[in-house]
């Protein structure tokens, strides 16, 4: 059931009130505290009608929020609690809020397996602890996608907090192409997730450009305190990946019309799990459905496409095309000249 914020102010006051053990509360009483109170708080100058509190003591009284608030009524004109220390903020959750709790649970737990907070772990554990001691503990019944050796994880609480607070950073990393780490200051802005991989998104502060750092190849970093941090002008973060797909793009990249032409057998798939927001269809006929999306040209765009392998063909842009018949071309050249029966014979003596 639903409750809303003015309803739950009602019920507090009226608890407030009947806790009070020191005064008699007529349900005039009632009315002419709660309308004051909401005064208070929201403003309200209409005050609030005889039916309406009763309603609420009515509520209270039932199963129907897991109050079963013990009110009773005292020479036929005084409400009070029939029970001094009860209190609708000490009544037990019902049971349908329990199994709710549960799920929601289930589901932080799996989030917390990416240690993405470290006080998470804690407030996690706490509300465990109180939902199943008295109840037996099931299965979860919720599975997030995760891939708990991904390399980096460890760093994201505190990065989080230099992104949150803006400070400077000294990060020592190593790409993938590159022979030695390196040192550099960094003005971090972002932490994005892709694939189950994480990113920073941040400015080094020798170049002028927007970077991502893999958190996978950070070697290590600390917080520079006596470092400026430096803002990043013009760019509004919220929005500022909606065109894109994964996490490679600089501020002269802009989205391209890009026309891609699944089988039909494929197409569903395609339809109940869109590649992009953008995305739109174009037509359909006996044997494939023509999709449209709007998003910047990049790494993660082509490796998308090719992981549909034949059931995908792209008929805009040309450069794109282009991009896709070179790399299919060279994964052909790869298996071009395997001899799979000596592969597998070596293979088994080995």
């Amino acid at each position: 059931m639903a409750v809303n914020k003015l309803a739950l102010i009602r019920y507090k006051t009226i608890d407030d009130c009947l806790k009070n053990r020191y005064r008699k509360w007529t349900l005039e009483d009632l009315i002419e505290k709660v309308s004051a109170t909401l005064y208070e708080l929201e403003g309200i100058t209409t005050g609030v009608s005889k039916r309406t509190i009763q309603a609420d003591i009515q509520l209270m009284r039932s199963d129907k929020l897991g109050y079963n608030a013990p009110i009773v009524v005292n020479d036929k004109r005084f409400y009070a609690y029939e029970d001094p220390a009860f209190s609708i903020t000490k009544a037990p959750i019902n049971n349908a809020d329990v199994d709710k709790m549960k799920e929601i649970v289930g589901v932080l737990k799996q989030f917390n397996a990416f240690n993405y907070f470290d006080e998470m772990s804690d407030m996690i554990a706490r509300l465990e602890n109180n939902l199943y001691k008295s109840t037996k503990q099931s299965g979860n019944n919720i599975q997030l996608e995760s891939n708990k050796l991904v390399k980096g994880l460890e760093c994201i609480p505190p990065l989080y907090q230099a992104v949150l607070n803006k400070r400077s950073l000294l990060i020592e990393y190593k790409s993938f192409k590159a022979q030695q780490s390196q040192q550099g200051i960094y003005y971090p802005y972002l932490l994005k997730e892709y694939r189950n991989r994480w990113f920073l998104i941040c400015k080094a502060k020798k170049r002028p450009e927007i970077l991502n750092l893999a958190l996978d190849r950070i070697v290590e970093f600390q917080e520079l305190p006596n470092e400026t941090f430096v803002a990043y002008q013009g760019v509004d973060f919220d929005r500022y990946y909606d065109d894109l797909i994964g996490v490679t793009k600089n501020e002269r990249d802009r989205a391209q019309k890009v026309i891609l032409e699944f089988t039909n057998d494929h197409a569903p798939y395609v339809v109940t799990k869109p590649m992009h927001q953008s995305q739109v269809v174009l037509n359909k006929n006996e044997k494939t459905t023509i999709f449209r999306i709007d998003v910047v040209l990049n790494y993660e765009l082509e490796r998308e496409i090719l992981g549909f392998g034949e059931c995908v063909k792209v008929l805009l842009p040309r450069l794109l095309i282009s991009k896709i018949k070179r790399r299919l071309a060279q994964t052909y050249k790869q298996y071009e000249s395997v001899d799979e029966e000596n592969f597998f014979i070596k293979t088994l003596r080995n």
